[in-house]
């Protein structure tokens, strides 16, 4: 009985500082590694910036397409560009004209 009194009586003092540093590396690693962390936080931000330029790409092509669009309105049709669209769609050619069909190519993102 005597060595467990002594243990006990040892054991107090450090008792505090061991609980003290125990939470202090259990939120470190939380603070670091968690669900809401440090390293989960930088991972949100290179998402954001993947996004933000993904959106840039895609807004650039809706005004390019949103301009082609207004070249063919009543109000101020654009010839060139509906000369264009009658021959793709409609399939036309003059006379005088020899059609060259090429493979179509498809981007990749």
């Amino acid at each position: 009985m005597g060595l467990l009194k002594d243990v006990r009586h040892r054991a107090k003092p450090a008792l505090a500082p061991f609980l003290v540093a125990l939470a202090i590396v259990y939120f470190g690693f939380h603070f670091v590694q968690g669900e809401r962390g440090l390293i989960a936080w930088l991972r949100y931000h290179q998402q954001i910036d993947a996004a933000a330029a993904q959106l840039a790409v895609v807004k650039g092509e809706r005004e390019a397409i949103e301009h082609r669009v207004s070249l063919l309105r009543p109000e101020r049709i654009d010839p060139d560009l509906l000369d264009e669209r009658a021959r793709e769609v409609l399939g036309l050619v003059r006379k005088d004209e020899a059609v060259i069909y090429a493979p179509m190519v498809r981007r990749t993102n």
